[in-house]
């Protein structure tokens, strides 16, 4: 057992640092600040909207709430890999353009210490910064010119976080997070013989934070149960490395720089953010929830993204039902059927608007044969728009995903081989 645990950890731990969770969904939201930030929880978290922050499971990692650690079963291993399926199709009323991609999501592995006490790890995306942008105009002093926008790369978090039961109901749990990744940017302007207003920018983050979780949980009469929840994390300076150069390239292939702005210093501030929510269900019936997400992006502090950030709200609702859990007889009713909904801002301001969101998500909890361990699914459809600038193209975003949820009892002796 100890042998599988720290090869385990080992491949969590090398992936983590060759993982570039690069997705090639053609954004234009991913020009601005950070990129596009991705929903955060496991695919049976997200197929209810995301909500997540007072569920806890003895087989699932519910990792936005550290405090739901406590919750994994004595002699018990969890390994959960996801990988999802994007579609993005941008409309400004007369025309659409559409790009896709699939791409690793998530890794996650959770085990116990003793009874009440567990432990998470796992690396999970962050941000993504992929887009290619280009429009060509006519201009009297020049003549028709493209002007070219591009970027890509990607932030990634690695964790690793344990919970425990402090009394019989109350839990409280930490997760030590790593931050990591480049996003790089480009735009160009070109016209038949020379190039001008060309850029480079280059943004590189590192650093650790803690994100500080609570859960309060009630047993009701008839298996019915309650539970609050409570995770914040604080502001961070992360070490940063940032450079924007400005250059005209002239006919002759000479390059004449404008301005080079350099700065390796822990020059970025990502916000702190607090999540509380509450959950109500049967045991192995159903489970409903509602989250409230707050995150003050206005006190961020982005090198070259000055003015672009606001403070974000969101409400996350969801519920999962299954029919059967212990039916001998039919497979559908032992399946897990989710649907949820997100509501709420987008932290970046364009054209002085910010940007608003909402969507709604379906998802499967398929059981493996002869165990708990499920192969989840999850859908998920978000509009991004500004309500006050037509200008801005509306964004439809549709995301699938597939992950192999295992749960083994890695930690009981054989008695017999």
């Amino acid at each position: 057992m100890q042998n599988k645990l720290i090869i385990s950890l080992i491949f969590l731990v090398s992936f983590t640092f060759n993982a570039t969770g690069q997705k090639l969904i053609n954004s234009p939201y991913s020009r601005f600040n950070l990129g596009t930030i991705e929903p955060a929880g496991p695919f049976r978290s997200l197929g209810m909207g995301g909500v997540s922050t007072a569920f806890r499971s003895n087989t699932t990692l519910y990792y936005s709430n550290p405090a739901s650690y406590s919750s994994i079963d004595t002699n018990s291993f969890i390994f959960d890999f996801g990988l999802d399926y994007g579609r993005n199709i941008l409309s400004d009323g007369t025309s659409k353009h559409a790009s896709d991609d699939y791409n690793f999501d998530h890794m996650l592995l959770g085990f116990p210490i003793t009874k009440g006490w567990g432990v998470g790890a796992g690396i999970i995306p962050y941000s993504n910064g992929y887009y290619k942008l280009s429009e060509t105009r006519s201009d009297d002093n020049i003549g028709t010119y493209t002007s070219s926008h591009s970027g890509e790369g990607s932030l990634t978090n690695f964790f690793l976080g344990t919970g425990v039961k402090i009394t019989k109901n109350l839990s409280a749990g930490v997760n030590m997070t790593f931050l990591f990744g480049q996003l790089n940017r480009s735009y160009q302007v070109s016209s038949g013989s020379f190039l001008s207003n060309n850029a480079t920018e280059s943004l590189q983050l590192t650093g650790f934070n803690f994100d500080y979780g609570l859960q309060y949980t009630a047993a009701l009469k008839n298996d019915y149960f309650l539970n609050v929840g409570l995770s914040v994390n604080s502001g961070k300076y992360y070490n940063t490395k940032y450079n924007n150069l400005s250059f005209v390239l002239l006919a002759n292939g000479v390059k004449d720089t404008i301005s080079n702005i350099s700065d390796d210093s822990n020059s970025a501030r990502i916000p702190g953010t607090l999540k509380a929510g509450i959950s109500f269900g049967k045991l192995n019936k159903f489970t409903a929830g509602v989250d409230f997400v707050t995150t003050k992006w206005s006190d961020s502090k982005i090198p070259g993204a000055a003015g672009y950030t606001a403070d974000v709200k969101t409400i996350l609702f969801g519920i999962e039902y299954t029919p059967d859990k212990f039916s001998n007889y039919s497979f559908i009713k032992r399946v897990d059927y989710r649907i949820g909904g997100h509501i709420g801002d987008n932290y970046l301001i364009i054209n002085g608007k910010q940007i608003k969101e909402y969507g709604a998500t379906f998802g499967l909890g398929i059981p493996l044969r002869r165990s708990l361990s499920k192969t989840n699914v999850f859908v998920d459809y978000t509009r991004r728009t500004s309500p006050s600038a037509s200008s801005l193209k509306f964004e439809d975003y549709f995301t699938a995903g597939i992950s192999l949820n295992l749960y083994d009892s890695w930690f009981i002796q054989r008695k017999y081989d």
